[in-house]
């Protein structure tokens, strides 16, 4: 889980699972595998953050370890 904000200020949390794609035009976007659409503060950099260490934290995704750089093999 997530959690993002509106554009109303209010905070919301959503379930990174079902996202399947996040947009900007110039707000960003969510929109859920099932259709629905959310429109929150956040960047898009930042959602994709956010959902990255959502599943980091589940084990979806390899940790990086400390002093590791991404382009290290």
């Amino acid at each position: 889980m997530i959690k993002v904000t509106r554009l109303n200020g209010k905070e919301f949390v959503l379930n990174a699972v079902f996202i399947e794609v996040v947009e900007s035009f110039p707000d960003t976007t969510i929109t859920l595998t099932n259709g629905r659409k959310y429109v929150v503060k956040e960047s898009e950099e930042a959602v994709v953050k956010l959902v990255k260490d959502f599943y980091q934290s589940v084990s979806l995704l390899g940790h990086q370890h400390v002093g590791e750089d991404e382009d290290e093999e």
